[in-house]
């Protein structure tokens, strides 16, 4: 990437069209080969590290996610409708990014909406668990497909269309069976998404 960049830099008007055009590959190849391999050693991480929980108001962590996604936003029209969300007890770092990676993508995947529209809540009917829910009104997914979703490099859709490693799921997977949850998807080609994920209610002390 470096010496491409230096090429790029100090000797692109040696090169004619075709030679540029090669450079630009190589340094969207090693561009992606870099985040490939950062998305690799967090999926390496999440399995390692130590856990440490703490009560955390799901909902102020909710919006620290948003606050490190705002330039995915940027330029976007985006509805956001947001419920109440409980006290949970997860490991800060672990939970925060879980919900980046969940926002991210419905961020990414109703990118071809004009006004998009993004539901966060709990449901309330669950006696030992909170489950929590991210909807979106974008492409969706073919539902025979569901259980790749999670799974490290599997993409359902054309990297070309929408940018990715195939990782950030399986690292949310991950860091909710971590919790002691569980998470599951729902959708339909061009109907949306919606993302569920569970968090173990604390034993009664």
């Amino acid at each position: 990437e470096g010496f491409s960049r230096i090429i790029s830099t100090r000797y692109a008007e040696n090169l004619d069209e075709a030679g540029r055009d090669y450079l630009k590959r190589i340094a969207r190849a090693t561009s992606r080969m870099g985040e490939l391999i950062d998305d690799l050693l967090t999926f390496s991480r999440i399995g390692r590290s130590e856990m440490q929980k703490t009560s955390i108001n799901l909902r102020d962590l909710l919006m620290e996610a948003l606050n490190d996604i705002k330039e995915e936003t940027k330029d976007r029209l985006i509805s956001w409708k947001i419920g109440p969300l409980p006290e949970v007890e997860v490991d800060r770092s672990l939970m925060r990014q879980a919900l980046v990676n969940l926002l991210s993508n419905a961020i990414k995947f109703t990118s071809t909406r004009t006004h998009a529209h993004i539901e966060v809540g709990c449901e309330s009917d669950h006696p030992n668990e909170h489950v929590i829910f991210i909807s979106d009104d974008g492409v969706g997914f073919d539902p025979r497909y569901t259980k790749k979703l999670f799974g490290v490099f599997e993409r359902l859709h054309n990297d070309k269309q929408f940018e990715g490693t195939g990782i950030g799921l399986a690292n949310v997977q991950r860091i909710i069976k971590r919790h002691g949850g569980r998470i599951w998807a729902m959708g339909n080609v061009d109907a949306g998404a919606t993302f569920h994920f569970s968090i173990p209610k604390p034993e009664e002390r």
